[in-house]
């Protein structure tokens, strides 16, 4: 089942706000494969481009960290067997392995992030995530997270 989830669903989905909210949109979420996709359009004036760096501004890699993250946390919230009430529950963020950086996100770039839920345990949850532009891997890291009380 696809579903698309547009900025407005986010927001109600999710307490992040900018400069802090890093996903633009949900365009897929296959219940059955337990995967998601979103993206972020990278633009010239996101604001931490005004510091990496200047000349040849770079989208920081945990950024683009957090950014498949989110789009994970998302996923967690639209599962059946998981999916819970944003206003009672939130998703912490809670580990990082084998996170690889392959290419720079520069401004212009269209980011892709596919993320696939690998196994729960009770309320903890470990992910696979890759970061794209124009199909070609740029990140990519097994992301863990938890649901937990407001």
């Amino acid at each position: 089942m696809n579903t698309v989830l547009d900025i407005r669903a986010i927001l109600d989905a999710m307490p992040h706000r900018y400069p802090f909210l890093l996903v633009d949109r949900i365009t897929e979420i296959h219940h059955e494969e337990r995967r998601i996709v979103g993206y972020k359009n990278v633009t010239f004036n996101e604001h931490f481009f005004q510091g990496h760096f200047p000349g040849r501004p770079i989208m920081p890699g945990v950024l683009i960290i957090e950014a498949m993250a989110q789009t994970g946390g998302l996923l967690l919230m639209q599962l059946p067997h998981v999916s819970f009430d944003p206003a009672s529950k939130l998703v912490f963020f809670t580990g990082i392995t084998n996170a690889k950086f392959r290419k720079p996100v520069v401004p212009g770039d269209q980011v892709f992030f596919d993320v696939t839920m690998l196994r729960q345990r009770l309320n903890t949850f470990q992910m696979a995530a890759k970061a794209l532009v124009l199909n070609e891997l740029v990140a990519e890291a097994e992301l863990m997270a938890a649901v937990v009380d407001r």
